[in-house]
């Protein structure tokens, strides 16, 4: 049985990705932050993880709890995307920058030397969710500022992260979910969740085609860093 572990499996796409792996008969090991959180990936059929991505304790607990385990493919899914008011005219307080910052950026730092132990027995993939908004090439707006600049930040960490473990076997990734309808991207974004992660998934399964160290969208076309 293929093994997934979804990072920030809550809500939204990273509780799509367990919807999906597990509908076809994988194990998943899914974080969660809350206690209703956690009995909803458990009635899924998921193996669940208390995780804070800005919490070491709960690192330490994680990694110790997923020791010895072979991880197929690890979705790097945990984010925020802060105020939505950001632009270079008005710039984040330190709290909303920290909060990002940590979030986004801070917690894929702190993940990636998770991975070695977890997908190289499997040579397996690890992919990180950013998004086109990160994309230094395509920057054509300045609205939400502080989410762009986290995310160009989480590209580098993805690119670094291939750089460090290909060398292991270990591919990985960088992916643009599309513009989703989910508490984060609001109602009337472009794509359904169901749609968007589908065609991840359809990404990450295909080695071949899309080799290690790209940033791919949901379509699977290659997209500028």
């Amino acid at each position: 049985m293929p093994t997934a572990l979804v990072i920030g499996a809550s809500r939204g796409i990273g509780l799509e990705f367990t919807r999906q792996y597990l509908a076809e008969d994988w194990q998943v090991f899914a974080t969660f932050r809350s206690e209703p959180d956690r009995i909803r990936l458990r009635d899924l059929g998921a193996q669940t993880l208390k995780l804070d991505v800005l919490d070491p304790n709960d690192l330490a607990a994680a990694s110790w709890q997923l020791d010895g385990e072979k991880v197929d493919i690890m979705v790097m899914n945990a984010g925020v995307y802060g105020p939505r008011t950001s632009h270079v005219q008005k710039p984040p307080t330190e709290a909303e920058f920290d909060q990002v910052m940590r979030t986004n950026v801070l917690s894929a730092m702190r993940l990636v030397p998770l991975v070695g132990p977890l997908l190289s027995h499997t040579r397996g993939t690890l992919a990180f969710v950013s998004s086109r908004m990160g994309s230094i090439a395509e920057a054509s707006a300045s609205y939400g500022m502080l989410y762009r600049v986290s995310k160009a930040a989480v590209n580098m960490v993805g690119k670094l992260a291939h750089t460090g473990r290909s060398p292991q076997g270990i591919r990985v990734i960088t992916l643009h979910p599309g513009w989703v309808r989910t508490d984060m991207g609001g109602p009337n974004e472009d794509v359904d969740v169901d749609a968007s992660v589908a065609g991840m998934r359809q990404v990450i399964g295909e080695a071949v085609a899309y080799p290690s160290g790209g940033f791919y969208d949901y379509r699977g076309q290659s997209l500028a860093w």
